[in-house]
């Protein structure tokens, strides 16, 4: 708003300007500023308009100010009239009021005119135009829908000033001055600028688009993909593993031997018009080493070697197996000569159209396929197909016959050389301490296989560490050996009741080992426990020339069974038949399925030589839980059970006529198997012999069963009832 202060004296008016931040004065308004004196008897002056003062620091006195100051100050000119006494008092306020109205321009609320909230480094408007006329701008760049005008002064300096939409008294002033003015073409660079956008959301698309169809691409490539098979391919000289590494199983290494000479120079056998076997077929228990074999064959044949499961064949989805099968054997034919390895080619080779319903009609589709590649129209030489199973019984007879699988190799359970060979192989990467021998190992561990023992000292190395021992010891390697036969160790037992009838229960299995002329060769007794309930046990060594054999005599069975009821025997002669536990379930089932077996498979009874019952049995069915019509009558089965019951009567007592004339042996092995909680085998049979040494009026094993434990001809035998016990 604007004040205007007038005075009696006509002849000056000030005016002062004061603008707040929120008025908005124009141009117009500011050119035409005039006040009038109040006396309208004296013609009006032009108003004096006073600089701001920031631009110019001088005070204007009035003329009326003026003589005010010198009526107030005494005069020094002789000359000059005094004042009269009432002239000085009436000039004082007039002097007071002309001072304040001339330090009005100086109150910190008054400043010079400016288009918005400006601050001390930019210039305002009015400046702006004060520069233009004082020639101090070199050049303005307007923009006007920004409402800003770019100013460059002489000196360099450069400063950004709001200007009207209305900008003609900026125009005039800038053209007196001669100041050249440029007006930026605002609409070219919002035309660029939404060119500039429409191309990003262009790019932002296609960018997009590419992704989706780079992401379907792929979708689809994988879908047309899903038939095509991914074997491991080992290349030729990849392989760690060679013969060398492979021990125990020499037969089958030297069948295979024999088919990687036939890949280095075929030139051997076909010159005496040997063909090349289409397939070689590993069969043997698990972990005898066929895997290996595999991987040994691929390490010393120099050629591709193509590794698979067969799992891998067989999908959800139709027709995905069969096409599996062709896209392995192109990838084969075009890196022949080489090998396909298949592992468990038992899960897509198992007999058509067997089990309930029919049979899986994918797997079969793999496995048509898979015959037809082996031996089928198209010529498929210089590819051999290796595979290995540990179940030969359920494989289609068209994958067996010659042709397909040419050759097949059995891989069994090493000997006692063969463990030794191979715990010599398993120990060359591992710190065995000098008293160690690994024949004696081997000679307690049979029935093992190659896994077997790799766990072994495996285990044995970890309780070495375990102990902060550098070197493995025997008693490792023995500790191993119970936690992988026996399971964990558990708390042991305290001096109780529970802990003083296990160890007559154990004492009476060792003792009956020991004393009876083909029961197997006792190991260790001990009352430490094991996980899964064992309180105690009394482990034996099988004979190794039955294992080998696969030859059962009776009489090894009929000891068998009298060591088995040695435990519940030793019960009733120390606690009565009333005070007996079910400490001996275990040993109960063991003999109703050795008797059983003895009568129904063996002929060992007074039924004669008939086989009753055999092993065959529906495997896809369920061999364990469905079982077909017997072969024999019901009056057969009645005396089949009245042979079981007999023959294990009988083997009980003669545990009975055994262990009662040494009870007082017995009580001296158990007051030193409580104390020790551990014998060894040595040990205990040394104990034994010096006992019957010293009691020579004991009487000796009853000459019954003395004959019927002694070795009689027999038919063939079962390896399986070999391992009884084991």
């Amino acid at each position: 708003m604007a004040a205007v202060m007038s005075h009696p004296d006509p002849q000056v008016i000030t005016a002062s300007v004061s603008h707040d931040s929120g008025d908005e004065v124009g141009m117009a308004g500011l050119s035409g500023l005039v006040a009038s004196a109040p006396d309208s008897s004296r013609p009006a002056a032009a108003p004096k308009l006073l600089p701001h003062p920031s631009t110019d620091t001088s005070v204007t006195e009035s003329p009326v100010t003026q003589r005010a100051d010198a009526a107030a100050k005494p005069s020094t000119d002789p000359s000059a009239p005094a004042l009269r006494k009432d002239q000085s008092h009436s000039a004082a306020p007039q002097v007071e009021g002309a001072r304040r109205v001339n330090q009005r321009p100086l109150e910190p609320s008054s400043r010079s005119f400016s288009i918005g909230a400006g601050s001390s480094a930019t210039p305002s408007y009015s400046q702006l135009l004060q520069d233009l006329s004082a020639g101090r701008v070199k050049d303005l760049l307007l923009s006007p829908r920004q409402g800003v005008v770019d100013v460059t002064y002489r000196d360099g300096r450069s400063s950004e000033v709001p200007v009207f939409n209305d900008n003609q008294l900026l125009i005039r002033t800038a053209t007196q001055a001669h100041v050249p003015l440029t007006v930026r073409d605002e609409q070219r660079d919002e035309a660029v600028a939404g060119l500039l956008g429409n191309l990003l959301l262009v790019l932002l698309l296609l960018t997009g688009l590419t992704l989706l169809i780079r992401r379907s691409a792929q979708v689809a490539n994988k879908a047309l993909g899903f038939g095509r098979s991914q074997p491991r391919l080992q290349p030729e000289g990849g392989a760690t593993v060679h013969f060398e590494d492979v021990a125990g199983i020499g037969e089958a290494k030297e069948e295979l031997q024999e088919v990687v000479t036939f890949l280095r120079s075929p030139e051997r056998f076909t010159s005496v018009g040997a063909k090349i076997p289409k397939g070689v077929l590993l069969v043997g228990p698990p972990g005898t080493g066929k895997t290996l074999l595999a991987k040994a064959i691929a390490g010393e044949a120099g050629v591709p070697f193509f590794s698979m499961a067969a799992s891998e064949f067989v999908e959800m989805f139709v027709g995905v197996g069969a096409s599996r099968v062709r896209d392995l054997f192109r990838q084969a034919k075009a890196k022949a000569p080489c090998i396909i390895f298949i592992d468990e080619i038992d899960a897509v080779g198992r007999q058509r159209g067997a089990g309930i319903g029919g049979g899986n009609d994918e797997r079969e589709q793999t496995l048509n396929q898979l015959l037809t590649e082996m031996d089928g129209f198209e010529e498929n030489s210089g590819v051999i197909l290796l595979a290995a199973t540990n179940r030969p019984d359920v494989l289609d007879a068209a994958l067996m016959r010659p042709g397909r699988f040419d050759r097949r190799i059995t891989v069994d359970l090493p000997d006692r050389k063969g463990r030794e060979d191979i715990l010599s192989v398993h120990a060359r990467t591992r710190p065995l301490a000098d008293s160690v021998s690994l024949s004696d190992w081997a000679s307690r561990t049979p029935g093992f296989s190659g896994a077997d023992l790799s766990n072994l000292l495996n285990e044995a190395a970890i309780l070495t560490a375990r102990r902060h021992q550098e070197r493995i010891d025997d008693a490792a390697i023995g500790d191993a050996l119970e936690r992988i036969t026996m399971g964990l160790t558990a708390a042991p037992l305290q001096d109780s009741a529970k802990k003083r009838l296990i160890a007559y229960h154990e004492v009476g299995h060792a003792l009956l080992t020991t004393l009876l002329p083909h029961a197997d060769k006792l190991d260790k007794v001990t009352l430490l426990p094991r996980a899964g309930g064992v309180g105690g046990f009394a482990r034996t060594m099988p004979d190794e020339d039955i294992l080998d054999s696969g030859l059962i005599s009776k009489a090894y069975l009929r000891s068998r069974l009298v060591v088995v009821l040695g435990g519940r025997a030793a019960e009733i002669v120390v606690f009565g038949p009333s005070e007996v536990t079910q400490g001996a379930a275990g040993d109960l089932q063991m003999v109703s399925r050795i008797c059983r077996e003895m009568v129904t498979r063996y002929g060992f009874s007074s039924l004669g030589p008939v086989a009753l019952e055999s092993d065959a049995g529906q495997v896809f069915l369920g061999r364990d839980w469905i079982r077909g019509d017997s072969s024999y009558s019901n009056r057969t089965g009645s005396q089949i059970d009245r042979q079981v019951r007999d023959l294990a009567v009988e083997a009980l007592d003669q545990a009975l006529v055994v262990l009662r004339p040494r009870r007082a042996l017995m009580d001296v092995l158990v007051e030193r198997l409580i104390a020790e909680e551990t014998i060894s085998g040595e040990s205990f049979r040394s104990t034994v012999e010096r006992w019957e040494a010293a009691h020579p009026h004991l009487p000796a094993v009853p000459g019954r069963l003395s004959s019927l434990l002694t070795p009689q001809p027999s038919g063939e035998a079962d390896v399986e009832a070999a391992k009884v016990g084991v």
